[in-house]
């Protein structure tokens, strides 16, 4: 696998691995994160355009996972009900999700991530169990809440390489 920026033409295949992870999400017990079709198609091709989509492809080519990646403090992190393990800079994972197409695509990206910058934040709802139990598997300590930008709760973590 390798990951790479998202190109306009993975615009239509990235919103379907974006269904696959929201329906993921309500099968697996987390019907109230991804909401109301979020994330939006107008906010996938902002973030295409931006530069801060990201895709996880397989070695025959096809998109195996996505996520979005900033560089810089993120608006959303500032208040936090907790602490962050330290205010060193960090990129930020969101909107990551698996197309279903094999396994280990959140473990794969973190990594990758983690390579360009050992210091990573990232947040998940309470009732997402798949990543409450995968982060602290790959050395995510739990930090404290978090408000998301529709005024709900996230459980924030962090992962860096001093703590």
């Amino acid at each position: 696998m390798y990951i790479r920026r998202a190109a306009p033409d993975d615009f239509d295949e990235i919103l379907y691995v974006y269904d696959y992870g929201r329906q993921f999400q309500i099968d697996n017990g987390n019907p109230g994160q991804w909401v109301n079709g979020y994330p939006w198609p107008w906010l996938v091709r902002e973030d295409i355009v931006k530069g801060s989509c990201y895709v996880c492809m397989t070695d025959d080519h096809r998109i195996a996972g996505v996520f979005t990646l900033f560089d810089g403090r993120d608006p959303t992190y500032e208040v936090i009900d907790g602490a962050w393990l330290n205010d060193d800079p960090y990129l930020t994972i969101h909107r990551i999700s698996s197309s279903g197409i094999c396994h280990g695509i959140v473990k794969f990206c973190v990594d990758w991530v983690y390579a360009q910058r050992p210091n990573i934040r990232i947040d998940t709802h309470s009732d997402n169990s798949v990543m409450r139990h995968v982060l602290p598997k790959l050395g995510f300590k739990e930090c404290g809440i978090i408000i998301t930008h529709n005024g709900t709760p996230r459980i924030a973590f962090q992962k860096c390489a001093d703590a």
